[in-house]
This record gives C-alpha cells, sequence and structure tokens, in this order.
C-alpha cells in the first residue's frame, strides 16, 4: 500500500471528496464514501436484507453487481470508472467523509482510540507508519487478516471485511504485519462457565504416594510454565492458555496442584497483561479440554 498525496481539485462538478478517492484508487487502496455519521450508505431497495445474495468478495460470497454503494466496505475498489458512475457520484455528494477498505489495500490498521491505548502500543507493537486521528491513532501494518473489535481496551484491529475512515497518508515507514498483532484476534474456546475462580481438582485414584508430588519435579514443571509464559513476546493469550494446558495435562488428576502452584501461573500472566478474569477463563477452558 503506497500512501499517495490527495489532489486537491475544486471542481463544480465533481465532489472534492471523489478527487481524493481518485486518488486512492490510483495508488491500489478501495475507497467508499460515508454518509453523516460517518457510517456507509444503506444498501438500496434490491440489496436490503441481503436479499441480492451480498457481493462475491464477502464472506458469504453472492452474485450482486449492484451498481450502487450498497454492503458498505464490500462496494469499495479501485475501479475509477465505478467511483465515478452516476449511482456513486450521487452518493459523493452526500459524503460527510472518506473511507477505504483496509484488507483490499493489503494492510491491517490497529485502531487506537486514546492515550492508554496509545501508551500499550509504543511499549508493545513494532513501529510502523502512522495516522493521527481525533482521539488517538492508526498503525498500519503490510499484511492481511482477521479484523476484530475491542481486542484491548481502547484497540481495534481492521483489516480484512472492514473499512478505516481516511485520515490522511500519515509519516513513517509501514513494516511487515507482526505476529502480537495476528495474536490480538486469536480467541481461546468460549470459558465453560461464567464461574468465580476455582481450581479445585480431582484427587487421583487409588493408593499409594503421587510421584509428581516431589518437589523438584513439580517445582520444575511449574517454573517451566512460568518461563515460557514471561518469554512469550506474541500471542499472549494462547502461550497462557498452552502453558495451563501443558501443566494440568501432567499434573491435572494426581492432586499434585495447590493454590500456590495456581497462584504462580496466574501471576506470570498477570505480569504480560492478562486479566484476572481471562486467566480463570483459560483455566477453566484448559480443564474442560482436559475433561477435568
Amino acid at each position: 500500500m503506497t500512501q499517495p498525496t490527495p489532489i486537491r481539485r475544486a471542481s463544480r462538478h465533481r465532489p472534492r471528496l471523489l478527487d481524493t478517492a481518485l486518488s486512492l484508487a490510483a495508488h491500489g487502496i478501495p475507497p467508499l464514501p460515508l454518509r453523516a455519521g460517518k457510517v456507509p450508505f444503506g444498501n438500496c431497495p434490491d440489496c436490503t436484507g441481503n436479499a441480492c445474495g451480498g457481493r462475491p468478495n464477502m464472506k458469504s460470497a453472492g452474485p450482486c453487481q449492484c451498481p450502487g454503494v450498497c454492503h458498505a466496505w464490500a462496494a469499495a475498489t479501485t475501479d475509477p470508472r465505478t467511483l465515478t458512475s452516476t449511482p456513486w457520484v450521487a452518493a459523493w455528494r452526500q459524503a460527510a467523509a472518506l473511507a477505504y477498505h483496509p484488507g483490499g489495500a493489503g494492510v491491517t490498521v490497529v485502531d487506537l482510540d486514546n492515550a492508554a491505548a496509545m501508551e500499550w502500543a509504543r511499549a508493545t507493537l513494532p513501529g510502523t507508519r502512522t495516522v493521527p486521528t481525533t482521539r488517538g491513532e492508526h498503525w498500519i501494518y503490510q499484511g492481511v487478516m482477521r479484523s476484530m473489535n475491542h481486542v484491548r481496551p481502547g484497540v481495534d484491529v481492521k483489516s480484512s471485511m472492514a473499512y478505516v475512515r481516511w485520515r490522511g497518508p500519515g509519516g513513517g515507514t509501514m513494516t511487515a504485519l507482526p505476529d502480537v498483532v495476528r495474536a490480538l484476534a486469536v480467541k481461546e474456546p468460549p470459558a465453560a462457565r461464567p464461574a468465580p475462580r476455582s481450581i479445585s481438582l480431582p484427587a487421583r485414584s487409588g493408593a499409594g504416594q503421587c510421584p509428581h508430588r516431589t518437589p523438584v519435579f513439580l517445582d520444575r514443571g511449574i517454573a517451566m510454565a512460568e518461563q515460557r509464559i514471561i518469554a512469550a513476546r506474541s500471542a499472549i493469550h494462547a502461550t497462557v492458555y498452552r502453558s495451563f494446558l501443558a501443566v494440568l495435562s501432567t499434573h491435572g488428576r494426581c492432586g499434585c496442584l495447590t493454590d500456590t502452584h495456581v497462584d504462580r501461573l496466574f501471576t506470570a500472566a498477570q505480569a504480560k497483561g492478562e486479566t484476572a478474569r481471562h486467566c480463570t477463563d483459560a483455566w477453566n477452558n484448559a480443564r474442560t479440554t482436559l475433561g477435568l
């Protein structure tokens, strides 16, 4: 995605936003107009309720070839003939802002909505091209991924099947989409039940001393899990879940684990930014996966 310098040409016959849209399209960035409220134009009667089947590039591919600005981000295009067609020019004349489809441009936008989110990004994410917004910044990376809102407080990820308001070319050198951003959209299985933290585990059946109660053996296992979590530089959510899963697969059925052991794991996870609730959900998910 090469960020263009918007063309500024006043014309009685062509809306100013259309000039900028054509400049974006010439650089491979699919634009679309936004109406009042900075939201996409609504579907035409033929497309209302997705009666047309949707456009071919939507999640559920359909045959829609509507010439109008329907289906929001899916209508974004780099075709100048479409952008300057009669239905689109009518939309441009009513448009209040300009947006683009980042996935169609081959990029991912990390939308930081407040100062705390920007502080987190500067401490966590690799530098890249940034664009100032009204309340924060857009960090733009080369590469496409799944879009997801609210991946962290004040942080949205916009890429495939999404639109982002165009706020100018920004500054800085765009870098490749890192794993730490991809991991933001990775979700572990939903919590087995919205219960408070519970770490009780079934005792080992049968008589005799559990071999895992050897302090060195058990402490080594807990220490390895702690280190795996602490050393993670990306995919933190997934790393925490897999670490919990590994501990439980070894010690979850014999009654070895105590509150002290689990507190060590939770402490390591929260030191990497996980919430207590997420730790509880990850723990319960791991137990459910193993049938504990």
